[in-house]
Formats: C-alpha cells, structure tokens, sequence
C-alpha cells in the first residue's frame, strides 16, 4: 500500500494532481488507512498510469471518466473502448503530422537566416519594407 506523496514519486505527478483524480471519482475503489488518509494499491497505481496516458493523449476529463465506466463494465465494454482509443491514436497521428509540418518550417527558416547570415541570399520581409542591418 502506498500514501498519496508515495505515489505521487512513483509516478511523477503533482499532489493536487492525485488529489483532483480522487476528488473527481476517477480512482475508484480508493482504500482509508485508521487515519482516514488514502492508501493505494498496486491496481490503484496501475491505473493512475493509465490516466496519465489517457492525458497524454488529450483525452479530455470527461472522456477518461466515460472510458472510466466502460473499464469498470468489464469485458462488454472492450469494443467501445477500443474505438475510444483508436480515436485517440487517430488524433494523435494528426498532432503529429501538425508538429512535423511546424518542425519542417523551422528547420527552413534556419537555413533561410544561414543564409542570410552568411551573404547568399538578399533579405526581406513579409512585414515591412525598412531593411534593418545586421548587428
């Protein structure tokens, strides 16, 4: 059994993290030591770590509670959960393809200022038509 800050250093969440999952009933089946304090278990842990995927993702807090219940159904529940999932991944791959795309204009624009720096190619703006010396 583990506290919350034990927790917490395992998985490398914030406290106020761990506590709103709890607070929001998305640690179900959460235990009380004589302390009335929460004590995890493995399963507990195990879970957590799947929230913080399901966030990861962009699953937004109502999805991971609906995927939550789905869990909680059993097996019935596994085609549903696998179509939630593979939406994830879907919008995931195009998260992907947008960083790619942003990754591909910087690296042309650092060639563009080598360049530029360099004296092989004429400077000029899309914003204004001052031409400002290098410094």
């Amino acid at each position: 059994m583990y506290t919350m800050k034990e927790v917490c250093d395992q998985l490398g969440m914030q406290y106020e993290t761990l506590r709103f999952y709890c607070n929001e009933g998305l640690v179900p089946n959460v235990k009380r030591d004589k302390n009335n304090y929460r004590i995890f278990d493995e399963r507990n842990v195990k879970w957590l770590k799947s929230l913080q995927c399901l966030k990861k993702c962009g699953m937004s807090m109502k999805g991971m509670k609906h995927y939550m219940h789905l869990c909680m159904e059993g097996m019935s529940s596994i085609p549903e959960r696998k179509e939630i999932l593979a939406l994830q991944k879907e919008y995931l791959l195009e998260r992907i393809a947008e960083i790619e795309e942003s990754i591909s204009f910087i690296d042309n624009k650092q060639k563009l200022f080598d360049g530029i720096l360099a004296g092989e190619i004429e400077y000029t703006s899309n914003l204004t038509d001052v031409e400002q010396p290098i410094a």
